[in-house]
């Protein structure tokens, strides 16, 4: 009954990527029970979160139940696959049509474009289901390794053994969850087929706009494309923001790895890594963001950011794959 657990200490420290390997295998079969989807949204919501954790590898509930609420909006709202849960709805459904329904949300509305204290509201209403059914049973299932947690404190840290492994081995973990999640969802809901959904899984995280980030990053840098030094206009060289390291591996949107580009080069950039001498620009101009103490939005988008977090981000993307390397032309 771990599910009911209000405090979950760390058993063990040190694990090895063998031993962690394990304990994903059984967390993603039959062998670990599951009447929702709430622990594949739980690690969406951790992989979208890895680049947020505090120098003791922390995070707070909030931030989880944001990207949480955001998977459960765009599922359940955006694409109408209303069952997550084996038997009667789940909790987090009856929440977000209920705040949906009171506030006369349209359903093509995407999370981000929701107002703000709405969000708020949803955000905490669903915090408090993840507290009584989310975060203990995923901690058992992990055989109490992966994370340590206390409601009272709103606390949470993952085990840096586990951060270190999710980094190395993100893209493999993206998958493997969103195609199991994927693959519950279609038991639970009349859809055409798996393929189908993927396609809705894979980017229930993404945003539907870069908006509030452009309007940022042109308040307080020249408009210029990034990459290659040209002006920006509302001519041919449009501005764009484009993912410094590519949205597919990242997973999450940070404007310490957005940039403003033209279209030319974001579109030939499009899900490839620039090259690495770009990184010392990205680093500067991210430095840049963090003097400008003045503004709280900016604040609070650099919120844990540290210039060796985009560094891994670039090393462990290349781990990953992504080892198609651009430039200008």
């Amino acid at each position: 009954m771990s599910h009911k657990l209000k405090v979950g200490e760390l058993k063990e420290h040190y694990l090895t990527d063998e031993e962690i390997w394990r304990i994903f295998t059984v967390v993603l079969s039959s062998k670990s029970a599951k009447s929702s989807t709430y622990k594949y949204a739980l690690i969406k919501a951790l992989i979208e979160n890895l680049y947020q954790v505090n120098d003791r590898f922390e995070l707070t509930y909030d931030q989880l139940a944001y990207s949480f609420t955001k998977v459960y909006w765009n599922l359940i709202v955006q694409h109408n696959l209303i069952k997550q849960n084996r038997g009667k709805n789940a909790r987090v459904v009856t929440i977000i049509k209920e705040i949906q329904s009171k506030y006369q949300i349209p359903a093509e509305f995407s999370f981000d474009k929701i107002a703000a204290q709405i969000q708020i509201k949803m955000v905490s209403e669903v915090k408090s289901t993840m507290k009584q059914n989310v975060f203990g049973a995923l901690y058992g299932d992990t055989s109490e390794k992966f994370y340590a947690f206390d409601h009272k404190h709103d606390y949470f840290k993952l085990n840096p053994s586990v951060h270190s492994f999710m980094l190395n081995y993100q893209r493999l973990i993206v998958n493997l969850t969103n195609y199991h999640m994927a693959k519950m969802i279609e038991e639970l809901n009349e859809v055409p087929s798996i393929n189908y959904l993927l396609g809705k899984v894979e980017t229930i995280a993404r945003r539907s706009t870069l908006r509030p980030f452009e309007k940022v990053l042109l308040n307080h840098f020249k408009n210029s494309c990034f990459y290659c030094g040209k002006a920006l206009s509302n001519g041919k060289r449009q501005t764009h923001v484009d993912h410094f390291i590519p949205w597919s591996f990242v997973q999450s949107d940070h404007i310490w790895n957005l940039v403003l580009s033209c279209s030319t080069c974001n579109g030939s950039k499009s899900d490839k890594l620039p090259k690495r001498y770009f990184l010392d620009s990205i680093i500067d101009r991210n430095n840049e963001l963090i003097d400008k103490e003045e503004d709280a939005n900016v604040m609070s988008f650099m919120k844990n950011y540290k210039d060796k977090k985009i560094i891994l981000l670039y090393d462990y993307s290349i781990k990953n794959g992504f080892d198609q390397i651009w430039s200008p032309s």
